[in-house]
């Protein structure tokens, strides 16, 4: 699959809610920056284990009232997609609207690199 090929997939899986199958399109060696920690997580993981775990946690610990997919932007080997996430986070019963990009890499036909972007600098 060609790097726009993996950018619409992945897209498409998103506004359909199945995030979870999209990580088929990720490398085992995948590495997943966030512009800050979560608590008690870490800034980068690495590995789609690590990625994966990360992924749990963020659904464990939110509830997702509304999803908005947007993009992709591609450009050579990488591309943006979009997010807008209204959330409850659940142990603090605090409910947030979120605005984020993604930065992915592709190499060998499967995402190796992502980086998160919150708008208002989080």
């Amino acid at each position: 699959m060609t790097t726009l090929d993996i950018a619409n997939k992945l897209v498409d899986l998103c506004k359909q809610g199945k995030n979870a199958e999209a990580k088929a399109l990720y490398s085992e060696e995948i590495v997943s920056i966030e512009a800050f920690a979560p608590p008690g997580g870490q800034k980068e993981v690495k590995g789609l284990a690590a990625l994966q775990a990360k992924s749990k946690w963020w659904v464990d610990n939110h509830e997702i009232h509304s999803a908005v997919v947007t993009g992709p932007w591609p450009n050579g080997d990488r591309f943006i997609v979009g997010f807008h996430y209204d959330v409850t986070h659940k142990p603090s019963g605090q409910r947030i609207k979120m605005e984020e990009a993604a930065l992915y890499t592709v190499e060998n036909g499967k995402i190796v690199r992502e980086e998160f972007f919150y708008a208002g600098g989080a």
